[in-house]
């Protein structure tokens, strides 16, 4: 089983980095494989809703987006990790999230996913309500900790200071791989995901 760690700062090494080195040292001590994604520096176009991707298989746009979405068909289970900017996740997350779970959405629903949140103060709560919205719109199991999933800091040394906060990631990866592990034996025993209705897709504009 493998689980992918999505870095959306713009510092490979930073602070969410640190969270996320946290979490992903806590699956692998549950035997479950890890992957921190960065992705990256460069400009993320935002999605256009130009409907390419449901033709192609993939987003327009060749980027990291896509190298994710690639990556996400072998993967179990999600955690997204983001600065906090303005109090919001960064731009380039959100962007790269809009993309991902609009092309690759088949790739991602029904696997667990969990949201790691970084900031100097204020504005992680914010954040981390935003994040979650992707769970809740794919048919994603959410995965919680002892608090809400993040850390405090300026500087990744301020972040192993957060000694709560790094608990927190600690036990959102003991919760993660736990649940992995209970959805490989419900497979083994014959419990497979839901079956989906046609979706039904109302406008209230009369």
């Amino acid at each position: 089983m493998k689980v992918i760690l999505v870095n959306g700062s713009p510092k490979a090494n930073g602070c969410t980095f640190t969270a996320l080195s946290e979490v992903a040292s806590a699956l692998e001590k549950n035997g479950i494989e890890t992957e921190i994604f960065h992705i990256g520096r460069e400009p993320l176009i935002g999605c256009m809703g130009c409907g390419g991707c449901s033709k192609l298989g993939r987003c327009i746009y060749n980027d990291s987006v896509n190298v994710f979405v690639e990556k996400a068909k072998t993967a179990d289970g999600f955690i997204f990790g983001s600065p906090v900017h303005y109090a919001a996740a960064s731009g380039a997350l959100t962007s790269f999230l809009d993309r991902a779970f609009y092309s690759g959405k088949p790739h991602l629903e029904y696997k667990p996913g969990a949201v790691v949140v970084s900031c100097r103060r204020g504005g992680a709560t914010a954040s981390f309500d935003q994040l979650n919205k992707y769970f809740t719109i794919s048919n994603m199991p959410i995965i919680s900790s002892q608090y809400w999933n993040m850390v405090h800091g300026s500087k990744p040394e301020d972040v192993k200071q957060d000694l709560e906060g790094m608990q927190t990631m600690r036990t959102l990866g003991n919760n993660m791989a736990w649940i992995l592990k209970a959805i490989e034996v419900g497979k083994k025993v014959g419990i497979d995901k839901p079956e989906k209705e046609p979706q039904v897709r109302t406008s209230f504009i009369r």
